[in-house]
């Protein structure tokens, strides 16, 4: 599995590293501008992502910015839906209108902080990426 995590804090990085990394290649970028362009990068060189894990509050970019930003990105290239990429959003913020929001602009999961470990497998499980 290969996986983007966009992820500001640095606690929440290294944590979220360290678990994805075991699962394959994670690379780690942290604001939103940085994730969008690794996305690209990423389907520019025919190795696109599995799975990408957003935080909600970055800098230049938040992660809802970057959510649309790569549906825009894989509807300009015509993937159909089952092709896209997984995303996880990740974030402290619990209220039902940003799950709403978050689900409306394409994630496939909104998994709360700090990350239950149990709870977020089971998600990459149902999703079929380990």
């Amino acid at each position: 599995m290969k996986t983007l995590l966009a992820e500001d804090d640095f606690a929440s990085r290294k944590f979220m590293d360290k678990y994805l990394s075991q699962f394959g290649e994670c690379d780690v970028t942290v604001d939103g501008e940085e994730a969008v362009d690794a996305f690209m990068m990423a389907l520019e060189a025919d190795d696109p992502y599995d799975l990408v894990c957003l935080d909600v509050m970055m800098p230049v970019l938040d992660g809802y910015q970057v959510l649309k930003a790569i549906r825009d990105i894989e509807a300009g290239n015509g993937t159909p839906k089952e092709d896209r990429v997984k995303i996880i959003m990740t974030t402290a913020l619990n209220e039902e209108r940003n799950v709403k929001m978050a689900f409306e602009l394409g994630c496939e999961a909104y998994s709360g902080k700090p990350i239950d470990v149990e709870k977020f497998e089971q998600v990459l499980k149902k999703m079929k990426l380990i």
